[in-house]
């Protein structure tokens, strides 16, 4: 080594050894600070000690200079197993915090108990050094709980000796339940006492001598003043016996039921406690802990990542169609399902993880300390499958299954509202990728999630703003060319993004409830038009409107629609509703009157993007549909012989046999309308005649358009 090389080293060995020392001295600081009230050491991580302080010297009565450099094992009383300390050292080794209460023995020998936290310290790298153990002396609060149970002990001895002799059982007996009375009350070490009501007589006569012990009944007969009452001392197995007075055992019933009295008020008062703490953090349905528990847990399971660098993930469950299971079966069998949901939840993740509910058919789970990344896929491919099993509700079963978001911790996020949210977010993306699946959190999503809510707050003005327009396309009657309806379609003109197309915002509109209010405003306007169009047009022109799924789980407002046609006095034929297909399948009998309330106002019924759903015929003449109207993608690639062409072939025979009229969707060329014609279908609905466009442009789009299209 060269002398510069050497000086480098020994400068380097000098501030290392400077570092040291200062660490030290900042330790030794803050024990000494923590004051008079705990007890504070410091071992190395084979348990040697390497300091204390005052306190702790005080409690174990050992000097510092007799702890220092001392095995831990000085202090141990034995009082605990094996696994108890296998159990600390696994724990603060794998670099977590360790909380117990621990008995120890002092110098003198006598026991005391700590309440103890050992800390591992860390060095820059992360490498454990050294552990930190503060404890608090507890030794009067445990010798105050022992003292407490002791008396309960022996008020009930004194209460089952006293029930049993007031039945005048004959003396065998009654010896014999004595004799297990008091065996039950040595259960603890210390002197145990019982007060038993006793005929002095019957000693006297002998009945009760066989079964005393070796010299009690001299003891009792030598003295005359006994009224009834013994008190009997049990301490070491030998039992003594000693006469009382009237007054001396009324002062003695009357302590014990003063006991006794304050006893029950005191588990009562610790009952309610405990009964209201559980109420303000468990769900009461599933046990589980509850949104508030949920925080408190995930914050701490944050800080427990904080320390030991590896990562935790949320998962977030919300049981698909969940609704209909209370809406067909009952909020009971709901209650049950989720019930059941909780415990298989419960049965797929590991012991150290977190299940808790939010709320309604929302759970979420806490996987802490990730060491292994295959974990997270494990337990979110096993959750999906064990959802996915029927549900056993008494003598119905019922399928649901369920949408997972996954959100990690500190990637996603770095506090537990946010990291919520991020779960939630990604949670709507499995939602809409088909539900019964899991999706992870990404930026995208987030930037997804603020352009969303900045939409949801403008959609919120649109209405009041005059920013809906209502546009029109032609339906053309294939046979003559000439146009005889039309169909209104919504379009949101936003002050600073141009047209928004109705398939981002509709679906929002939904959601939130808003499409009630924005179909409502639609009808208004195109029964206006509809009325114009039928006096310069045509006066059988009709207009044929879309009512989303979501209009029909209220019916008030379509008496307020049959209203507003009579006021402009026009018959229900004027317009059409347009409804889907999965609209047919619901049983809500919300959905079947107000599809009859159509019928009976004379507002005929359109079936949209028909053969793309369920195609549920049955439903069709049960509802008096009086349009089917065939998906643009069987018409797009529309060509003679083509499967296509076989498909709306089949389904105009079909309607035209049901009494339906047809209307095809998306004609784009004159060989899709020539095809559609020959095929017999009535209508036809395209880019070909028109794209959707203003009423101003359509009232000029009909007069020009008097001749066949």
């Amino acid at each position: 080594m060269s002398p510069e090389e050497k000086i480098n080293a020994d400068q380097e060995e000098r501030l290392c050894y400077m570092a040291l020392e200062n660490r030290s001295r900042e330790l030794a600081a803050y024990i000494e600070a923590i004051g008079q009230l705990a007890l504070v050491s410091v071992t190395d991580r084979n348990g040697r000690i390497l300091q204390t302080n005052a306190r702790f010297c005080e409690v174990s009565g050992y000097s510092e200079a007799e702890l220092i450099s001392q095995d831990h094992h000085i202090l141990n009383s034995g009082t605990h197993p094996k696994e108890f300390f296998a159990e600390m050292w696994a724990t603060i080794e794998h670099g977590d915090n360790w909380h117990r209460e621990i008995c120890n023995y002092s110098k003198s020998g006598a026991p005391y108990w700590l309440d103890s936290t050992i800390v591992p310290l860390k060095d820059d790298d992360g490498q454990i050094t050294r552990y930190l153990s503060i404890s608090i002396d507890i030794t009067e609060r445990k010798q105050a709980d022992k003292m407490l149970r002791r008396r309960l002990k022996e008020i009930t001895c004194l209460h089952s000796i006293r029930r049993d002799m007031e039945q005048e059982l004959p003396p065998d007996e009654c010896c014999q339940r004595i004799a297990v009375h008091l065996r039950d009350a040595m259960q603890f070490p210390e002197i145990a006492t019982a007060v038993i009501k006793l005929d002095g007589r019957h000693f006297t006569s002998g009945k009760y001598s066989q079964n005393l012990t070796h010299g009690l009944q001299a003891q009792i007969i030598a003295n005359d003043k006994v009224c009834g009452w013994l008190q009997v001392f049990y301490h070491e197995s030998k039992p003594f016996l000693l006469p009382m007075e009237q007054d001396l055992i009324d002062t003695i019933r009357n302590d014990l039921g003063k006991w006794l009295e304050r006893m029950q008020a005191e588990a009562e008062r610790k009952e309610n406690e405990a009964l209201v703490w559980w109420q303000a953090n468990f769900d009461p349905l599933t046990n589980l802990p509850n949104r508030r528990m949920f925080y408190d847990r995930l914050e701490q399971e944050m800080k427990k990542s904080d320390r030991s660098g590896l990562p935790l993930a949320l998962l977030l469950f919300d049981l698909d169609h969940f609704k209909q299971i209370n809406d067909t079966y009952g909020h009971a069998a709901g209650d049950m399902l989720l019930q059941d949901a909780a415990r298989r939840l419960g049965g797929c993740v590991r012991g150290s993880d977190i299940v808790a509910r939010l709320g309604g058919d929302e759970f979420i789970v806490i996987l802490s300390e990730l060491a292994d990344p295959n974990t997270v896929e494990r337990i979110t491919q096993d959750a999906l499958h064990k959802l996915a099993e029927p549900f056993q509700l008494k003598n119905e079963v019922a399928y649901v299954s369920t949408s997972i978001g996954i959100a990690f911790y500190p990637a996603d996020a770095t506090d537990s509202s946010a990291l919520l949210k991020s779960a939630d977010q990604a949670m709507y993306t499995a939602k809409n990728q088909g539900r019964n699946c899991y999706s992870y959190f990404t930026a995208s999503l987030q930037q997804a999630a603020y352009a969303r809510m900045r939409l949801i707050n403008d959609l919120r003005g649109a209405l009041a703003g005059d920013q809906f327009r209502v546009y029109y396309q032609p339906i053309v009657e294939l046979a003559t060319g000439v146009i005889h309806k039309a169909e209104a379609l919504v379009r949101w003109q936003h002050p600073t993004r141009g047209l928004v197309s109705p398939a981002e915002f509709i679906p929002i509109a939904e959601e939130t409830g808003m499409i009630a209010d924005i179909g409502d405003w639609v009808f208004h306007e195109v029964a206006r038009q509809a009325a114009k169009w039928r006096t310069s047009h045509h006066a059988t022109f009709q207009i044929s409107v879309n009512r989303s799924p979501m209009q029909f789980h209220n019916d008030g407002n379509i008496h307020a629609w049959f209203d507003h046609l009579k006021k402009l006095g026009l018959p229900g034929q004027s317009i059409a509703v347009e409804i889907t297909e999965g609209l047919l399948l619901d049983t809500n009998v919300t959905v079947t009157n107000q599809l009859l309330a159509f019928r009976d106002a004379g507002m005929q019924v359109s079936l949209d993007d028909f053969g793309t759903g369920y195609s549920a015929l049955a439903y069709l003449k049960k509802f008096d549909i009086d349009y089917l109207k065939i998906d643009r993608s069987f018409i797009h690639s529309l060509t003679l012989g083509s499967n296509d062409m076989a498909l709306c072939e089949a389904i105009i025979v079909m309607a035209h046999k049901l009494g339906l009229s047809v209307i095809a969707e998306g004609v784009e060329t004159i060989e899709q309308r020539d095809l559609l014609a020959a095929a017999g279908c009535d209508y036809g609905q395209g880019y070909l005649f028109s794209k959707p466009v203003p009423a101003e442009q359509f009232g000029a789009l009909l007069q020009n358009a008097r001749q066949p299209i």
